[in-house]
């Protein structure tokens, strides 16, 4: 039985890993995935808090970060496969790894490129930061 964290941002990679994920949970006899979308902690400055106040953003941000949880779920449940959400808010790598953790994750199944402003790069940003903080076996699924 597998117990696997998805770090799930929306994008092709993201996709891929989920699916990588699911592969592997019915492969070894069952399990469960936790799907998490992780964001910064929102910063509202400026001219903007005439408008929005922190509170406003976040609630903004955690609806954006629900909508991309939904596909990922939509693909689970239609796999039938046991699986939760979290939205996380933090530095990415290390929240997605602190998450593993506190879940009691066997591993964490990622992307290597996300949907970011960095995201074409040859290995993503957050990738490489939840390899380095993670205390879980990583697999990057391209």
């Amino acid at each position: 039985m597998h117990k696997l964290l998805v770090p799930f941002d929306g994008s092709e990679p993201a996709f891929r890993a989920l699916s990588h994920a699911i592969t592997l949970v019915r492969e070894g006899g069952g399990g469960s995935v936790h799907l998490v979308h992780a964001h910064p902690e929102p910063r509202v400055y400026g001219e903007i808090e005439v408008y929005l106040s922190p509170e406003r953003v976040a609630e903004l941000q955690r609806s954006v970060s629900e909508s991309i949880l939904a596909g990922a779920e939509a693909v689970l449940k239609e796999a039938g496969v046991s699986h939760t959400k979290d939205v996380l808010v933090g530095h990415l790598g290390q929240v997605i790894a602190d998450h593993a953790d506190s879940l009691g994750c066997d591993g964490i199944v990622m992307g290597t490129r996300g949907s970011g402003a960095l995201g074409n790069l040859l290995l993503g940003s957050v990738a490489t930061k939840v390899i380095h903080s993670a205390n879980v076996p990583v697999t990057l699924v391209k």
